[in-house]
């Protein structure tokens, strides 16, 4: 009953501070827009950057980063049970970007939940995390593009986990998050190939 209910708590807190619509929040509290009815409709950095320029990008992504990653150290550090196979803090990371790109508090929309996935990946491995980081900068810098960025590096992170001889928990989920975000990216994949993806400047 014990394991039930921590997984329970777990779950729901990550989902919870997850869902907590960072660009949303920003974008409403300076401006009074509905970011969700601007430019791709996402609740993300890349989106607040259309409405409030390249500082806030960057202050949406890092403390999207950081929503993700807390829930996971949390889990980590607090929870009892399962801590051997690292199930709980695995639990977190996929209840937070759930709670990203369906937030509870925008009834289920949100963003693509590539910084809350970062920050997750960074929480679970620092080492692979950073590395992601960087190849999604890298590729965003020279490519322009931030959607190519997010699902080069997503894709290469069980790549990256199993290298680092992460637990088994840890490369499934990096490989199931790679692929649930790179669904998300899904009408981005369709203008990138039509030609149409809007690039970074």
């Amino acid at each position: 009953m014990e394991k039930i209910f921590e997984i329970f708590a777990v779950v729901i807190s990550a989902y919870i501070i997850g869902s907590i619509p960072t660009g949303y929040i920003i974008v409403k509290s300076f401006t009074g827009q509905d970011i969700r009815t601007i430019g791709s409709g996402s609740t993300g950095a890349t989106n607040v950057k259309r409405v409030m320029g390249k500082k806030w990008f960057f202050i949406t992504l890092l403390l999207d980063a950081f929503k993700g990653a807390l829930p996971v150290v949390l889990a980590a550090c607090f929870a009892k049970t399962f801590t051997g196979i690292g199930l709980l803090p695995v639990l977190a990371a996929v209840a937070v970007i759930l709670g990203h790109s369906k937030s509870i508090f925008l009834k289920f929309t949100g963003g693509k939940s590539v910084a809350s996935g970062v920050g997750t990946i960074l929480a679970l491995n620092w080492q692979v995390g950073l590395i992601i980081a960087a190849i999604w900068a890298v590729i965003t810098f020279f490519t322009r593009y931030v959607s190519v960025g997010s699902i080069i590096a997503l894709a290469i992170s069980p790549i990256l986990m199993w290298a680092f001889k992460a637990p088994l928990a840890y490369i499934a989920y990096c490989a199931l998050g790679a692929i649930y975000i790179i669904w998300l990216h899904r009408t981005n994949i369709q203008r990138l190939i039509k030609g149409e993806e809007n690039k970074v400047r």
